[in-house]
């Protein structure tokens, strides 16, 4: 892998997060990032191939399922698999994601869709299906880590503050999508991608880097809470500290940048302060990522 796929940012102070939309965007702070490279675009099918031919990784998705961990559960139906996204056929109740997520076995990076797909026409799409282990191993590979939310935050903004979409304050400029993000009726009916779609196929911005908003959500080191806890009780490492506790329950790591899922009507998060919660064991069909190195 070549260090020109890196993009060096000289970091700075600016204003993280926002009070506009979602309450764990709270509250609008200064936040300190130092000097960092980040990839130019989301690590993609090609590039995770060459990984696992030159390590023989298994992600967490190609792994036996151990009963001990699903007490009550039947034995039969604890196989390899992940989360896919299935549009619905017509208008379903929003609150309910199962209407339009489904548990498939076999389903893994290189089995995008179940055991019958491949990865044909796809090379140049971002991985999916990898969980935060899977993500952090190949960034280790190439001597990198991932990216903070700071610093995601940060690179999806393009050097201007306070703005509410990365190009401005219009969704769609003109009419025109600026990323890969639902366009239509939610999950039903969809006039853009339905999918993933290959990297930059969408204007690049004013740093140079394409996909950092909309295609797919993209893992960050930070654990996950319900809001920015601004310095001094911030690790700004992501990591728990006595100040800013790990929550109770499963890891939960940052998403950051939306995916091709999000939709005015329901999940209005292609924006750089939108952040998502997931589960560190669960990669699932809109869920990417790209790799930072300090500077």
């Amino acid at each position: 892998m070549s260090e020109h796929d890196l993009v060096p940012l000289s970091g700075g102070t600016f204003l993280m997060g926002s009070e506009d939309f979602y309450p764990d965007e709270r509250p609008v702070h200064q936040r300190e990032v130092g000097p960092f490279a980040i990839d130019r675009h989301p690590v993609t099918n090609a590039q995770y191939a060459e990984f696992v031919s030159a390590t023989g990784y298994v992600t967490v998705a190609e792994r036996e399922l151990d009963p001990a961990d699903f007490p009550g559960a039947d034995p039969a139906a604890l196989v390899p698999g992940a989360m896919v996204f299935t549009p619905t056929e017509g208008p379903v109740d929003l609150g309910n994601w199962r209407h339009w997520w489904r548990w498939q076995p076999g389903a893994a990076w290189n089995r995008p869709f179940g055991p019958d797909s491949d990865l044909d026409g796809l090379l140049d799409h971002p991985v999916v299906h990898v969980a935060f282990e899977d993500a952090t191993a190949y960034a280790a590979w190439r001597g990198l880590r991932l990216p903070t939310e700071a610093e995601h935050e940060l690179a999806a903004r393009g050097g201007h503050e306070g703005r509410m979409f990365a190009w401005g304050a219009d969704p769609y400029p003109d009419g025109v999508p600026q990323a890969n993000t639902w366009i239509g009726r939610f999950p039903y009916d969809n006039q853009g991608y339905g999918g993933t779609s290959p990297v930059g196929s969408f204007p690049a911005n004013d740093f140079g880097l394409v996909d950092l908003i909309g295609n797919t959500w993209e893992w960050t080191t930070d654990i996950y809470r319900p809001g920015h806890h601004p310095a001094p009780s911030l690790d700004l490492s992501g990591r728990p500290s006595l100040l800013n506790p790990e929550p109770a329950g499963a890891p939960r790591r940052v998403l950051k940048g939306g995916s091709f899922l999000c939709s005015p009507e329901y999940c209005l998060r292609f924006r750089p302060a939108a952040r998502s919660p997931q589960t560190e064991d669960t990669g699932m069909s809109h869920v990417g990522f790209r790799c930072a190195q300090d500077r």
